[in-house]
C-alpha cells in the first residue's frame, strides 16, 4: 500500500520551533501576529463550521483560514480575485517588466526602518519613470501608468530589495487626446533609468536622515555619527546600481498570467519545502548563477524562522501600488478612454463572478464540495464551530 507523504509547510515548522524561537528572540508585533496566524490557520484554534454530506450524512468539520497575507496557504485565492478585478483594467497593448534593486549595502537600514525606506523605494521609482515618460528625448511626451509590487526576499530567503513595475508600452498625452506607443523592444535605456533612480533614491534617503525619519539599532547604530553615514552613501554614489528590463508582453492575457507570480507572492510556497527533520529545514531554490538549476538548501529551523521573519511588512504598508493613469483617482476615466484611443475594437475578458468552489474548480479541476467519503454528495454547511479568537482577528 502507498501513503502519500505530507507536504511539509511553514506553518509545521512554527507548529514545531516557533515558540523556543520567540522565548529565545525578540519579535516585533507584525511577526509575532504572522507567526501565531501561520500555526493556527485552518485549525480548530480559528474556529470554523460542522459541514454534512446531503448524500450518505458524513459529518466533517471546516476551520477558518487566518486570512494573513504572509500566510502560504492563505494567497490563491486573493491572488485571483484580484486578477479578477484587473481584467477590467487592461489595456489592448504590449508591457513591460522593469526590476528596481537596492544595493545590498542597504539592507540592514531598510531591515530597521521598513516602513521609510521601502516607501522611498516607491517614490523615487515613480519619479524616475514619469520624468523619463515626460522627457521629449524619449519619445513618448505623456505620462505612465504601471503597477509597482514589493518583493523583499531572494530564493534562498534572504534579504533583498526589490520593485516590479508592469507598465503598459505607452504614454498618455497630458491634455489626455493622444496615446504614444513605446518602442518595441524597450521602454527606456536601462543604464540611464538606473543612474535615475540611484540619484533620487539617495536625495530622498539624505533628506529622510536629516529630517531624523531614519531609526537605528544594532547593525546600524554607528549611522548615528553623520560621517559614518556620509561614507555610506558616498560607497552608494560610487556603484553601479541595477534596473533590469524583461521582454515585453504580448497581450492582456500573458499580462494578467505574469501579474500573478508577482503580486499576491510570500517569501517562500509551501511547496518548496522538502523536509523538516532533526532541527533542520531543507527547501529547494533556483540558483541563477547556475542557470537557475534547481537545488536543495538546509538551514536550521531557527535560522529559517528567522530569514522567513525579515518579510513580515508593517502593519498598513501596501506593497502594491498603482501610478499615473492607472491610479485609483485616474484609472476609472482613463481606462476606456485609453481603450478608444489604443484599439477601439479590442475585446477583453470579462470579470467573473463566482464562489470559492467555481473557483477552485476552474483553477485545479477539483470539486472541493464533493464528499470524501462517498463522492457522490455535496458537502453542505450545518453549523458553526466556535471562534475562540473572533475578538482578536
Amino acid at each position: 500500500m502507498i501513503h502519500n507523504k505530507k507536504q511539509p509547510e511553514v506553518a509545521d515548522i512554527f507548529r514545531r520551533y516557533g515558540q523556543e524561537y520567540r522565548d529565545k528572540y525578540f519579535l516585533s508585533p507584525e511577526q509575532f501576529k504572522a507567526m501565531r496566524h501561520i500555526e493556527m490557520c485552518r485549525t480548530a484554534a480559528l474556529g470554523g463550521h460542522i459541514e454534512v454530506c446531503d448524500h450518505c450524512g458524513t459529518e466533517q468539520n471546516a476551520y477558518n483560514s487566518c486570512r494573513d497575507r504572509h500566510c502560504p496557504k492563505c494567497q490563491t485565492l486573493v491572488k485571483e480575485k484580484w486578477l479578477n478585478d484587473r481584467k477590467s483594467e487592461v489595456l489592448p497593448c504590449s508591457y513591460f517588466h522593469n526590476v528596481f534593486t537596492l544595493p545590498h549595502e542597504l539592507n540592514p537600514l531598510i531591515l530597521d526602518n521598513m516602513s521609510v525606506m521601502p516607501a522611498i523605494l516607491f517614490a523615487a521609482v515613480k519619479e524616475t519613470l514619469q520624468a523619463f515618460a515626460g522627457d521629449p528625448q524619449w519619445r513618448l511626451d505623456g505620462q505612465l501608468g504601471f503597477i509597482s509590487v514589493l518583493h523583499t526576499w531572494n530564493q534562498k530567503l534572504m534579504d533583498h530589495f526589490h520593485l516590479h513595475c508592469i507598465i503598459p508600452a505607452g504614454a498618455l498625452s497630458f491634455d489626455k487626446k493622444k496615446w504614444t506607443p513605446a518602442r518595441e523592444k524597450y521602454l527606456f535605456r536601462v543604464e540611464s533609468l538606473a543612474k535615475e533612480f540611484q540619484k533620487r533614491y539617495l536625495r530622498k534617503l539624505e533628506k529622510a536622515y536629516n529630517q531624523e525619519k531614519l531609526c537605528f539599532s544594532g547593525n546600524t547604530e554607528n549611522f548615528t555619527d553623520k560621517q559614518c553615514f556620509m561614507r555610506l552613501i558616498k560607497t552608494l554614489w560610487d556603484k553601479q546600481w541595477i534596473t533590469y528590463s524583461k521582454k515585453p508582453f504580448g497581450g492582456p492575457e500573458q499580462v494578467l498570467e505574469y501579474l500573478g507570480r508577482y503580486t499576491h507572492r510570500v517569501g517562500i510556497t509551501n511547496n518548496r519545502i522538502v523536509s523538516i527533520e532533526e532541527g533542520r529545514v531543507t527547501f529547494t531554490y533556483r540558483d541563477r548563477a547556475d542557470d537557475n538549476t534547481v537545488k536543495e538548501l538546509p538551514i536550521k529551523a531557527e535560522e529559517f524562522i528567522r530569514r522567513f521573519l525579515l518579510h513580515i511588512l508593517p502593519k498598513g504598508f501596501m506593497k502594491i501600488r498603482y501610478y499615473g493613469f492607472l491610479a485609483h483617482a485616474n484609472k476609472k476615466a482613463c481606462i476606456p478612454l485609453l481603450r478608444q484611443l489604443i484599439n477601439p475594437d479590442a475585446e477583453f475578458a470579462e470579470k467573473l463572478t463566482e464562489t470559492v468552489e467555481e473557483m477552485m474548480m476552474r483553477l485545479t479541476g477539483i470539486d472541493i464540495s464533493l464528499c470524501p467519503h462517498c463522492g457522490k454528495g455535496k458537502m453542505v454547511y450545518m453549523e458553526a464551530l466556535p471562534d475562540p479568537l473572533s475578538d482578536t482577528s
